[in-house]
């Protein structure tokens, strides 16, 4: 299997299996709702690997972490940070759940993981990469020669990202802050009363459960700089080889908008799965390559919709038997980069029930193979509607047609009575 790496600039070819594969994905910051854009990224993308690397026989741990100390945190919630955080948490577990994908091997929160972060940034100091300013600790970006490589950035190019005056370098960015008036969470460090960076707590809690050497990072496309950037750097200098494939997921945009809850364009998880279901956005996903931008609207949910009710009309009509190599198409599409749009293409020729329900499960999307049983209500009025189509009393068959589709159903004659079909 190859994946596109934003490091390499290339695909990279993973190890043969078993393995083992590691996965550290960049979880949510949990200041409100998680929206769709990250539910990509952090619920989805991760979970599809993870299912069809386990087809080939691959030994894996997915790690998503929850970011629940950071500065949107406390400025969402001055005073009442922690309380927050905790709530938001919750939101972010039972939204994600709904997309019945599973959960990540392992959820580790940076609150949990201070303690790891303290004795890296320990280390750091002691190697001369990082010093002390006031409560603060600031990495040295200069004694990182690689600094850039990732995004593309120059070195001596490098905007400011934390300002401080009294930092040795303006490039230079925070691996601890100290407490300041406003923040009712800290922990105590070698340095005063403070928090951790945000960079920080991503190279502690990846290399926590990973080691010092994973294969693949992931991540949105914003976080290529300066947080991927900074993650490098900090383990990197530690003689780390950190990860080796960098998946950065094209961003959800909204009219041409990137999606972003800091702009207020977004829509929050919970409301698409209200209005839309789960299988409809899964299935929206996979229209899109997982690096590409991808466009939310009523028109290309519609068209999800649509795409979603092709499958289930698969298996309301009898089962033909797919050509030699159908399987092998698939694999082919997903082996190459994860192509979920050429994957898409391939099932959407498939009528033989057995290798699209294998096909979709990877996606988590077999409950389109289900067909839902109609309540008794339902088959009375459409037995009545069989009666009176019998008698040709078409107006009153027209009648319980009606009221069936209203109801969300629609009647299909068919040799020897009828079959009930929900409508979407």
């Amino acid at each position: 299997m190859r994946v596109y790496s934003t490091l390499s600039r290339r695909k990279e070819e993973l190890p043969p299996p078993p393995g083992p594969i590691g996965m550290y994905f960049c979880g949510p910051t949990v200041y409100q709702r998680i929206h769709v854009g990250n539910a990509f990224a952090v619920s989805v993308l991760p979970l599809w690997l993870k299912r069809w690397l386990k087809l080939h026989g691959y030994e894996t741990t997915v790690v998503v972490n929850i970011t629940d100390i950071n500065d949107k945190i406390y400025d969402a919630a001055p005073g009442a940070s922690a309380r927050l955080a905790d709530d938001a948490t919750r939101w972010y577990y039972e939204d994600t759940d709904r997309l019945g994908l599973g959960r990540p091997d392992i959820e580790p929160t940076a609150a949990e993981t201070v303690p790891d972060q303290i004795a890296m940034i320990e280390e750091l100091i002691a190697g001369g990469f990082a010093y002390r300013v006031d409560g603060d600790v600031y990495f040295r970006v200069s004694r990182f020669p690689d600094y850039g490589r990732l995004s593309g950035q120059r070195l001596d190019k490098v905007a400011e990202q934390e300002p401080n005056p009294l930092k040795e370098d303006a490039r230079d960015f925070a691996l601890w802050k100290a407490n300041k008036p406003g923040e009712d969470t800290w922990w105590d460090s070698p340095w005063g009363k403070g928090r951790p960076g945000w960079h920080i707590e991503c190279s502690a809690m990846s290399e926590k459960h990973l080691g010092p050497s994973f294969e693949i990072h992931g991540g949105g496309l914003d976080l290529v700089f300066p947080h991927h950037e900074n993650e490098i750097a900090q383990s990197r200098s530690l003689g780390h080889e950190y990860a080796r494939i960098w998946m950065h997921n094209g961003m959800l945009s909204m009219g041409g908008e990137e999606m972003h809850k800091s702009v207020g364009n977004d829509v929050s998880l919970r409301d698409a799965l209200d209005r839309w279901g789960r299988e409809t956005l899964l299935v929206f996903f996979m229209t899109g390559h997982w690096r590409k931008p991808l466009d939310f609207s009523d028109e290309t949910m519609g068209a999800a919709v649509a795409r979603a009710d092709g499958f289930r009309e698969v298996f309301r009509s009898p089962s033909t038997p797919a050509p030699t190599g159908a399987w092998e198409r698939l694999a082919a599409a997903l082996d190459d980069d994860f192509n979920t749009p050429d994957a898409l293409a391939v099932m959407h020729e498939w009528r033989d029930h057995d290798l699209l329900r294998r096909g979709l499960d990877i996606f988590g999307l077999a409950a389109l193979a289900e067909q839902e049983e109609a309540p008794a209500e339902i088959v009375q009025l459409a037995e009545r509607r069989r009666d009176a189509r019998a008698a040709r009393a078409f107006e009153e068959a027209d009648v319980l047609r009606a009221e069936l589709e209203a109801a969300g159903w629609e009647a299909r004659d068919v040799a020897g009575g009828f079959q009930l079909v929900r409508k979407r």
